[in-house]
């Protein structure tokens, strides 16, 4: 199981545990009165949020870090694709994809290792592999986008009832039951302000996410294109003046 994925799992058990501890969930000790139910339901909307919350953090965090261009694509082996020219210098470049794990590097050693094929069907090798690391750079934005459309929805929910509760307040014995009338009021307003708070970082990282995998995409296309052709006429060169 991936580190992100252990993470994500504790990061959700910690939170459910906060959420239905004693001392948060506020739940009066008669269970069978009115005010009981709300505080129940108030505690399983909030706490959805603040889970979804955590997810959303934790997924910001790990693919905000996953994401960096030196990550993805290191200078070393950028340096090293451009000093690495002919066919004989092709085993240390192996070497050092290795010793930097990256899209590049996996894209890189793919190369070498097919280098035996002819050039169409080693760029069709190629770009096979590359749609593998783009959707590997895109885990977990699926879980960000759903975030996005979540949290407002749990946050209505929130909304809708802390109005059903406001409204149960005013129409109780004598029309002032001013506990359950401000118990509404609070839940509609904590809901929405989570679900809008946790809605708009997600979105955020989402959008600028989705646009660096797509600027990451690009530069690894066109550094794997960089090299084919580089060591196509390598190769052609040293067919022609054999050393």
């Amino acid at each position: 199981m991936p580190p992100a994925t252990r993470l994500l799992m504790l990061l959700g058990i910690l939170a459910l545990l906060a959420t239905t501890h004693p001392a948060t969930a506020a739940i009066p000790a008669d269970v069978g009165t009115p005010e009981a139910g709300t505080s129940k339901m108030e505690t399983a909307i909030i706490g959805a949020l603040v889970l979804i919350s955590i997810i959303s953090i934790a997924l910001i965090i790990e693919r905000g870090l996953a994401l960096r261009r030196n990550k993805v694509i290191p200078p070393e082996l950028i340096a090293a694709q451009r000093h690495y020219l002919s066919p004989e210098d092709l085993p240390g470049l192996r070497a050092l994809c290795d010793r930097y794990p990256s899209a590049h590097g996996r894209l890189l050693a793919c190369a070498i290792d097919h280098r035996h094929l002819p050039r169409q069907e080693i760029t069709e090798t190629l770009q096979t592999r590359a749609r593998h690391e783009i959707n590997r750079m895109e885990r977990g934005l699926v879980v960000l986008e759903v975030t996005t459309g979540i949290a407002p929805l749990m946050g209505l929910v929130g909304t809708i009832f802390g109005l059903i509760v406001l409204f149960k307040g005013m129409s109780g014995a004598g029309g002032d039951d001013t506990a359950l009338f401000a118990t509404g009021i609070s839940i509609a307003l904590r809901a929405t302000l989570m679900g809008l708070v946790i809605a708009i970082p997600s979105l955020t990282a989402w959008s600028g996410y989705n646009r660096k995998v797509e600027a990451l995409a690009v530069e690894l296309e066109n550094l794997s294109d960089e090299f084919l052709r580089t060591q196509h006429a390598a190769q052609k060169q040293y067919a022609e003046y054999p050393a």
